[in-house]
């Protein structure tokens, strides 16, 4: 089994909360590749004790999933199933709450901005929203499968990084003449001050036309409900992270609870509550590690 940790300075990952017989690494990328990938991933568990795990990712941007483990993965995601899940898939930007079932072994994960996005694909983000495909229906297969067999020899306790590095590094495309444009509505998305998006398009002069055809195109979805299920996945991340369906965490644009509770249906198919009482200690442990990498990476680069 790996190792937990990560190579970023002042994290403990005796804080993650991980089940037992199970290990997590996360590393950050190469500097010049962290506007378009926001971290890796390497989760790691035993067979024997954690067969057919259920877990419940939550909606999010796209990610790279590949499977080094022998058993059989599967995922619900909305009205589909994926029975079982390529061994390596990308799944698109999620607007709703997954179904996993795993049976141990090692999966690595790769985080994608829209930015991203932008640089790594040529097809519409639209194209594979809330769908998982296989990543060699995108990328060269004969270089996917490369990948994962680099990967099932690597010791990925030291050199996953490296090697997702020189991968992504090697399938970068020129960038579009949107790019600041995508930072611009990444950043304005990940602002919890940003309400509306006649403001959004304003700041980033854009008629609301044109910027909801670049959203669709590199985000997957229309700025609106990007911004809706942003402000959703704050709140319920401060209220995961706390450990308690505590109300007292929501966000104080929403009207009241009710409102908030509708958003819930449409991300999650279920009350913040209900989610909350299911077992799911992979997602929490991934979500304290990213949140601790994140503040220690902020850490490092504030004091140089």
């Amino acid at each position: 089994m790996i190792e937990s940790g990560t190579s970023v300075a002042g994290v403990d990952a005796r804080d993650w909360g991980l089940p037992s017989a199970t290990a997590l690494r996360i590393e950050l990328p190469a500097p010049d590749l962290r506007g378009f990938f926001t971290n890796y991933h390497v989760l790691d568990s035993d067979a024997q004790v954690h067969a057919g795990a259920v877990s419940y990712p939550l909606p999010s941007w796209p990610m790279i999933r590949i499977a080094l483990t022998r058993g059989p993965i599967s995922v619900r995601l909305g009205p589909r199933c994926y029975d079982p899940l390529p061994a390596a898939a990308l799944y698109g930007t999620t607007t709703r709450a997954m179904q996993t079932t795993t049976h141990g072994g090692v999966t690595v994960g790769i985080g994608i901005t829209p930015l991203g996005w932008s640089r790594l694909f040529t097809i519409s983000a639209a194209a594979v929203r809330d769908q998982v495909v296989s990543l060699s229906t995108l990328l060269p297969a004969p270089a996917v499968d490369a990948l994962v067999e680099q990967l099932r020899a690597a010791d990925l306790t030291t050199d996953f990084a490296a090697i997702l590095d020189s991968f992504l590094r090697a399938h970068l495309l020129p960038p579009t003449p949107h790019e600041d444009v995508i930072r611009g509505l990444e950043a304005l998305i990940a602002d919890e001050q940003t309400e509306d998006i006649a403001s959004a398009s304003e700041h980033l002069g854009l008629t609301p036309a044109a910027l909801r055809r670049l959203s669709i195109r590199f985000f997957g979805y229309p700025p609106k409900l990007l911004l809706v299920r942003a402000r959703f996945m704050r709140s319920l991340l401060r209220m995961m992270l706390a450990d308690g369906a505590d109300y007292s965490n929501i966000a104080p644009t929403y009207f009241d609870k009710s409102h908030f509770l509708r958003d819930a249906r449409r991300f999650l198919d279920t009350t913040p509550r209900r989610f909350l009482q299911r077992n799911n200690p992979y997602v929490r442990a991934i979500m304290r590690a990213r949140r601790d990498v994140a503040r220690a990476a902020a850490r490092m680069a504030e004091h140089g």
